[in-house]
């Protein structure tokens, strides 16, 4: 794979996750108070970003790595801020950490009911494993999320993926919601790297046909480079790729207008937020992909002073950076069981 710069920068960083926001709130397309609120998809990001620096500081203080467990347990402190209690009174030691000082992020946003219902069943610091499966729904909530793990984990697309699935597999347990979340989560590793987005999703596509299960998250995502390619209307591609409420239709009509569009954001996420189908969610997906290959100076900056809580996704994006470039990021000895996060 050719690459060109690497995008490990606070511009890039910045760009993938407020771009992610910015096409939620378009497609969400609700506003208050002179704001773009965000969806769920945001939310449930900003708390990816909070698990994985809360895994990275645990392990450079206590020496042992836990991403899944602590992606479980700040999916647990989203889960307290949509519902007001806990899944279990022994996750009453999740209610700290300055990201549940945010009051914006208690707001009750979109349906996320697939991710609830899990979340609220895991009890007794149990949660869905690749092996252990809580359902078997392949909704796009698996997905949406995970675009912080491609940036924290920018050094290996590997890795990246090995997280991506585990982390759907927490409330998604269909092999395409796991499948499609590792493939987005090595797409953005391996944009941060300097790859051009179909060059690395070409890669990243060799790389899931060895996994159990690729078939139909495969064909999804080959299909949606195909069409980029081709002269069929934009709207009937994305309509002959899906709705986008499967996680595999979601990441595919997000990569099929990324490519399409390739440095035209604002071209992507207005065509998005137009979509008859899961809008927010694609465009959510759409604005991570772009904004971590263009940076946050190609997004508008209307967009931008309009978006609901967006110097805490600077904030979050900042974070992230400034762990990757002084953290010890590792896979080697990922926790899996049940441990103590105190």
């Amino acid at each position: 794979m050719m690459k060109i710069a690497n995008k490990t920068n606070r511009a890039n960083y910045r760009g993938c996750l407020v771009g992610g926001a910015v096409g939620d709130a378009k497609g969400y397309n609700v506003r208050e108070n002179g704001k773009d609120l965000i969806s769920d998809n945001t939310q449930m990001t900003s708390f990816t970003t909070d698990g994985l620096i809360w895994a990275d500081n645990r392990a450079a203080n206590k020496g042992v790595y836990a991403y899944i467990p602590c992606l479980f347990y700040s999916y647990q402190k989203w889960y307290y801020t949509q519902t007001g209690s806990l899944a279990d009174k022994n996750y009453s030691f999740i209610l700290k950490g300055e990201i549940l000082d945010w009051e914006e992020l208690f707001a009750r946003r979109g349906h996320g009911m697939t991710s609830m219902k899990a979340l609220g069943g895991s009890i007794h610091n149990k949660f869905g494993t690749i092996k252990n499966r809580v359902n078997n729904n392949k909704g796009c909530g698996s997905v949406m999320r995970v675009a912080p793990i491609g940036l924290y984990f920018h050094h290996n697309e590997k890795s990246a993926f090995r997280i991506g699935c585990e982390s759907a597999a927490l409330t998604h347990g269909h092999i395409d919601a796991i499948l499609a979340s590792g493939f987005f989560s090595y797409l953005i590793s391996g944009i941060v790297q300097g790859g051009e987005v179909k060059d690395v999703a070409m890669e990243g596509l060799a790389y899931l046909k060895d996994k159990e299960g690729y078939e139909n998250c495969y064909a999804k995502i080959k299909q949606a480079i195909l069409l980029s390619s081709d002269s069929i209307k934009t709207t009937d591609a994305m309509r002959e790729i899906g709705e986008g409420l499967a996680a595999e239709e979601a990441i595919a009509i997000a990569l099929y207008l990324a490519i399409k569009f390739k440095n035209d954001f604002e071209g992507a996420i207005v065509t998005s937020s137009k979509f008859d189908g899961s809008k927010d969610n694609i465009g959510s997906i759409c604005g991570n992909i772009m904004g971590t290959y263009l940076g946050d100076y190609e997004i508008p900056y209307k967009w931008i002073q309009k978006l609901e809580l967006a110097d805490l996704i600077f904030y979050g994006a900042d974070r992230i950076l400034d762990t990757v470039e002084h953290g010890i990021q590792s896979v080697n000895e990922v926790v899996m069981h049940e441990i103590d996060l105190g």
